[in-house]
């Protein structure tokens, strides 16, 4: 039913692409993950039962054969998969597609590792590995290839599922410290960064790949420029107020390193010195715990953390992205984390309101995060669910 409703919102609201997490549990804490404290707790009952993405992705191809709806992962974990089975399930679900596959990848997080016995060391370097031992498979043309790598080697392995009309599957990357920038700009279509910065920084760091992207040969224009955001729509301010308070809401908060805590006045609650995302275990806090320390998120940080307000100050705010660069939004509604009914159901046609308004930022539309139902601008369009 959420997939359907998900499609549905898509097609009806001109997004261009629904994007889909590579999670093993989610990112709220589960111990608070009730009736109480989240509305959709009604209709989706358990938030760590995640669905495997390319089988999912898959269905939605088959089943949206009218559309031109882009299906993507946002985003897959390099270290849970052998890179040569992520190049082969991307180039497969562009084939089912007709060429609309957009590979996200990124370094995973510690929720999605540690709890299953992965442990990897050189994160970034083994990413580096996993991205380019994709790009060698499927520009062997069929044949069998040899790549020496100290993570990743090849010894005449094929890779012969064909792209499609001459093209694979886009690959965006989750680039966030300089090291992956600089991977992305050897080897990414999008920079696809999800962490908290401002405009202007993230119009640095852009510039910054795409002078990468030249040094390495690239054409800089090349590397198109998307970004997650989660964002906080409804009819008012009061409402916007209600739902950057609930305590799931606030929960992403954990998601943010510590350093960005201190930026805004605060001690992350799980320690100085704490990565945000990649080390956070959700499953191990309990109710208690988690509600003290939504307690002492600052304001100013959730509110930093999210684009919130009426679907025009949202718009406004996504425009000043625009300006620095940024060219394909993929949203992610927050407001279906927070105890009402009433609230969840008018979050969401503001979220569709939204969506149909980011046509009018310029270059083209927008995107769907299903995580619980995410958009994006493609200033060039896109939409995004969970």
């Amino acid at each position: 039913m959420v997939l359907t409703s998900t499609r549905a919102l898509a097609l009806t609201t001109g997004a261009d692409s629904i994007f889909l997490p590579d999670h093993l549990m989610g990112v709220i804490p589960r111990s608070i993950y009730t009736a109480r404290h989240v509305a959709i707790k009604r209709l989706v009952p358990d938030l760590d039962a995640c669905y495997e993405p390319w089988t999912v992705l898959g269905h939605l191809a088959a089943r949206n054969r009218l559309g031109r709806v882009r299906l993507g992962t946002g985003c897959t974990d390099a270290e849970r998969r052998n890179p040569a089975v992520t190049a082969q399930a991307a180039a497969t679900l562009h084939q089912l597609s007709r060429g609309r596959a957009i590979l996200g990848i990124g370094t995973g997080e510690g929720m999605n590792q540690s709890p299953y016995g992965i442990f990897p060391d050189h994160l970034v370097t083994r990413f580096e590995e996993a991205v380019a031992t994709i790009r060698a498979l499927w520009n062997s043309g069929g044949q069998p290839v040899s790549r020496d790598s100290p993570y990743f080697p090849l010894r005449d392995a094929t890779m012969a599922v064909p792209p499609y009309r001459g093209t694979w599957p886009e690959i965006w990357i989750a680039a966030h410290r300089p090291h992956m920038r600089r991977v992305a700009a050897r080897f990414a279509d999008a920079w696809f960064p999800g962490v908290t910065m401002d405009p202007h920084e993230y119009g640095e760091q852009l510039a910054g790949i795409r002078d990468d992207a030249a040094d390495a040969g690239r054409d800089p224009a090349s590397v198109k420029a998307a970004k997650y955001f989660f964002v906080v729509p409804a009819r008012s301010a009061s409402v916007v107020e209600e739902i950057l308070a609930a305590p799931a809401v606030k929960s992403y908060a954990f998601c943010a390193p510590s350093d960005y805590w201190k930026l805004h006045g605060a001690e992350h609650p799980l320690g100085a010195g704490f990565s945000g995302a990649q080390d956070l275990l959700p499953q191990t806090m309990d109710a208690e715990t988690v509600l003290e320390y939504t307690r002492l998120v600052p304001p100013s940080l959730i509110r930093e953390f999210t684009l919130a307000g009426t679907p025009t100050q949202i718009l406004e705010q996504l425009a000043e992205w625009r300006d620095q660069g940024m060219e394909y939004p993929v949203l992610i509604n927050m407001g279906l984390l927070q105890p009402s009914v009433p609230t969840a159901l008018m979050s969401s046609v503001a979220f569709a309101q939204l969506l149909r308004g980011i046509r009018k930022l310029g270059r083209r539309s927008p995107a769907i995060d299903r995580r619980s139902t995410y958009p994006s601008d493609r200033s060039r369009r896109a939409t995004t669910p969970r």
